[in-house]
C-alpha cells in the first residue's frame, strides 16, 4: 500500500508474466480496440443516417453496439497504458470506478438483449399490435431502464466498497472487475446481500425473460407458415448468438474471479481478455452480416468508399 494525501493505491498483479511480450500485447490489443471502435461505430452510424432503420429493432441494435464501445473504452485505454508502463498502479477509487462502469455496462447489455427479445416477441407473436405497443415512448423507456437500473445497482456496491477496510493491495487481474472484493478484509453483509440481488436483477431474471420470449417465438413460428418461420430465424438468430455468448462470458467472469485455479498467470490473462474481446468485436459482424437491411447499407457504404478511392476524393 502507498498512501499520499489519504489516497490508497493498488497494483494490478499481471504485468510480471507478460513483461517480455508487452509490446506485442500492446500492438494486438490496440488493433483489436480500433477494430471494435470502427466496426461498432459504422453500424451505429448507418442506423443513425438511414430513416428506414429508425425502427425499434435497429434502435436497440444501435444501443447495444454503442454500449459495446463504452464497455471497451472503460477497459482498453487503461490496459494499453499498462502495457507500456513499468508498474501497473492505480488508485483504489479509480479501480472502483472501472469496476462500476464495467458491470453497469455489462448489466445494461443483458437488459438491452431482453428489450430486443421483447421487440421480436411482439413483432412475431402479436404483429397486429406491434405499432401500438412498440411506440417511441416504449423504446425510450426501455433504453433508460436498461442503463438506469444497472447503474443504480452497481452504484450501491461501489459506494459500499469505498467504506470497506482493505487487507490486500494487489488486484489479481488485468483490470478491476469483481476481483476488487478480494482486497477487502471482510465482505460486508450489505455487499453480500445486495450482490445477490444485483445478480438476480442484472443477469438471471433478464436472461430467463429472454429464454421465455424466444421459446414463445419459436412455438408460434413452428405453428405458422414457412415465411414466418424464415422471418423469425433471420431476426432472432443474431440475438440468440449474442445472448449465448453473453451467458458464457458472464459465467466465465464470475468463475474466474471467485475460483482459484492452479494454472499459469499468463493463461489466466489470455482467458480473461476474452471477456472484453469477443463480444464487442463480433457483435457488429453478427448484426451486419445477418440483418439484411444493415447488410444492404454496408454494401452501399463499401461501394461509395471504393468509388471515392478510385476518383481520389
Amino acid at each position: 500500500m502507498d498512501k499520499e494525501s489519504n489516497v490508497t493505491f493498488v497494483t494490478l498483479d499481471w504485468y510480471v508474466e507478460i513483461n517480455k511480450y508487452r509490446y506485442i500485447f500492446f500492438f494486438i490489443m490496440f488493433t483489436i480496440y480500433i477494430l471494435i471502435l470502427c466496426s461498432n461505430s459504422t453500424i451505429v452510424y448507418l442506423i443513425w443516417i438511414h430513416k428506414n432503420l429508425h425502427e425499434p429493432m435497429y434502435i436497440f441494435i444501435a444501443a447495444l453496439l454503442l454500449n459495446s464501445v463504452l464497455y471497451t473504452t472503460n477497459v482498453y485505454p487503461k490496459l494499453l497504458i499498462g502495457f507500456l508502463s513499468e508498474k501497473q498502479v492505480t488508485t483504489y477509487s479509480a479501480c472502483l470506478f472501472q469496476f462500476f462502469m464495467f458491470y453497469t455496462l455489462g448489466g445494461s447489455e443483458v437488459w438491452l438483449l431482453a428489450a430486443m427479445a421483447y421487440d421480436r416477441y411482439v413483432a412475431i407473436c402479436k404483429p397486429l399490435q406491434y405499432q401500438t405497443i412498440m411506440r417511441k415512448t416504449t423504446v425510450s423507456i426501455s433504453l433508460i431502464i436498461a442503463w438506469l437500473v444497472s447503474g443504480c445497482h452497481m452504484a450501491v456496491l461501489a459506494i459500499a466498497s469505498t467504506e470497506a477496510k482493505l487487507c490486500d493491495f494487489k488486484v489479481k487481474g488485468i483490470f478491476c472487475n469483481n476481483a476488487v472484493y478480494t482486497l477487502q478484509c471482510e465482505r460486508s453483509r450489505l455487499i453480500t446481500i445486495f450482490g445477490v440481488i444485483t445478480l438476480l436483477d442484472l443477469a438471471i431474471l433478464p436472461m430467463l425473460f429472454v429464454v421465455f420470449t424466444y421459446t414463445k417465438i419459436f412455438i408460434v413460428s413452428y405453428q405458422s407458415c414457412k415465411e414466418i418461420r424464415k422471418k423469425a430465424t433471420e431476426t432472432c438468430l443474431p440475438h440468440m448468438l449474442v445472448l449465448i455468448s453473453a451467458i458464457v462470458f458472464f459465467v466465465y467472469d464470475i468463475s474466474i474471479a471467485r475460483v482459484e485455479l492452479d494454472f499459469p498467470k499468463t493463461a489466466r490473462i489470455i482467458m480473461t481478455l476474452q471477456i472484453v474481446v469477443y463480444h464487442p468485436l463480433f457483435n457488429p459482424f453478427i448484426y451486419g452480416l445477418k440483418m439484411k437491411e444493415i447488410l444492404k447499407h454496408l454494401k452501399g457504404l463499401q461501394a461509395k468508399f471504393i468509388t471515392c478511392i478510385k476518383i481520389g476524393c
